[in-house]
């Protein structure tokens, strides 16, 4: 890596958004009423040719990956697969019965996230998607079921049981194949294991097996982590999560355990990305925004190329939809008007559900202000282009000053492009869209560094 990138790796290495929402989570500030939320589900899904999608957040895992930045309940008690099973059905009987435009309008993605999702059982994976799939309405030419699994804890059965329930997409989490560095991130995985699964979910019929990576591990080095990218390469997944360890030991304690001189400094953090990203791109895959890489035939690359690509929660996904409904502890929603969020301690998230009312932890109405620049933060963060208001002009000349002067993003006519030089630096470009960044920058530590 050359000197001058360096020297821009320090200069705008800062904490900012990730911007898989806007506003971010620590700016939502008016949370809708339990009538509201509902009202604003309704009132998006009224309009024509509206669609949703699920998530389904299962906490469990048997045991804690360090790294790890999720909401996530570490346990070996199989027991407790049934009960929340049965929470999560009787969390959608409430919203089916509350907004009657879920059974009408049409579904178009189920995604089951965690913690482990391969926690549950077959048959609770079975009783799950059951009891969603018959209650749904789908386009099967159109939907898509996707689940991430950990390859240590899913089984032939499983695979399985979620295909014939529709799941066809399957995400790995792999993070890294290097022994020294799954030690220390307590992940023990050899290749042997993700390799047979992968060969396991082919054999059965899935259309789409991805890979999540994570660079920026503790003791990972350019030759460690390359060996890792030609281990994946060998494999052929058909999309790659290349994600930037995200080290916020004030939200997660356990990173706490990472010693600095173990974790790579932030130009050799990049350098790892930049070599991964060559590998990946001689190796046929096209680069998706700032951390996803698909093959040409994938729908991510597809949505990519046709200018279609969307983010939310979930990060980059080929499936835009104008209701994103969280089911499960912790789990995330957004409407058109609103962001909704369930209560994250699970006891909590129980009470409530059993109760019969909706598990509200917190959440954001929209104002329009915020409506606008989350649609030219989208914009930015598909595209690497935006279109500028002629009001914006001025501002984002000054407000980008230094990054125009280096070559980083740049403005045509009305359009603000984000460089090949400044891909590492999207999202320190968006601040400029966010006002309420802007207007008041947090006082403590709240987001990851950019790089």
């Amino acid at each position: 890596m050359s000197f001058s990138i360096q020297a821009l790796i320090k200069k705008y290495d800062a904490p900012v958004p990730r911007y898989t929402s806007y506003p971010t989570v620590p700016y939502w500030s008016q949370t809708p009423t339990p009538v509201q939320w509902t009202q604003h589900i309704s009132s998006t899904l009224s309009q024509k040719d509206s669609t949703w999608s699920l998530y389904l957040h299962i906490p469990f895992c048997e045991t804690l990956c360090t790294f790890c930045g999720c909401n996530t309940a570490i346990t070996k008690d199989h027991k407790k697969e049934q009960p929340y099973v049965d929470l999560l059905i009787a969390e959608f009987e409430i919203y089916l019965k509350l907004v009657p435009e879920l059974r009408a309008r049409p579904c178009r993605q189920i995604h089951l996230g965690g913690g482990t999702p391969t926690f549950l059982s077959a048959s609770e994976l079975t009783r799950l998607l059951t009891a969603i799939m018959g209650r749904i309405k789908k386009n099967d030419s159109e939907f898509e079921g996707s689940v991430e699994v950990d390859p240590r804890r899913t089984n032939l059965e499983q695979l399985k049981a979620m295909l014939k329930c529709g799941i066809t997409r399957i995400s790995l989490g792999v993070q890294d194949f290097n022994p020294e560095v799954q030690k220390l991130v307590n992940r023990i995985q050899p290749f042997e294991i993700t390799k047979k699964m992968t060969e396991e979910a082919r054999s059965l019929g899935y259309k789409s097996v991805n890979f999540d990576l994570i660079y920026g591990l503790a003791k990972q080095t350019e030759e460690s982590f390359e060996q890792t990218i030609d281990q994946t390469l060998s494999l052929k997944p058909d999309r790659i999560a290349l994600y930037s360890f995200a080290l916020v030991p004030w939200i997660k304690p356990a990173q706490k355990l990472f010693k600095d001189e173990d974790l790579p400094q932030p130009h050799l953090k990049r350098a790892l990305y930049e070599m991964a990203r060559q590998k990946l791109i001689s190796g046929g895959y096209d680069e998706i925004g700032m951390d996803h890489f698909a093959r040409p035939q994938d729908g991510l690359a597809k949505a990519f190329k046709s200018q279609k690509l969307h983010r939310n929660f979930m990060g980059y996904t080929d499936q835009r939809t104008d209701v994103l409904l969280g089911l499960g502890v912790s789990s995330i929603s957004e409407t058109l008007h609103s962001f909704h969020q369930n209560e994250k301690v699970l006891n909590l998230y129980e009470e409530q559900i059993k109760s019969g009312t909706l598990a509200t932890f917190r959440g954001h109405v929209l104002t329009e202000e915020d409506k606008q620049d989350r649609v030219q933060i989208l914009q930015f963060m598909t595209l690497s282009q935006v279109e500028l208001k002629v009001d914006q002009l001025t501002d984002a000349k000054e407000f980008l000053k230094e990054m125009l002067e280096d070559g980083l993003v740049e403005i045509q006519g009305q359009i603000l492009k984000l460089t090949d030089l400044g891909r590492p630096f999207l999202r320190n470009a968006c601040l400029f869209f966010d006002r309420r960044y802007r207007t008041q920058k947090p006082q403590a530590k709240t987001f990851s560094q950019a790089i």
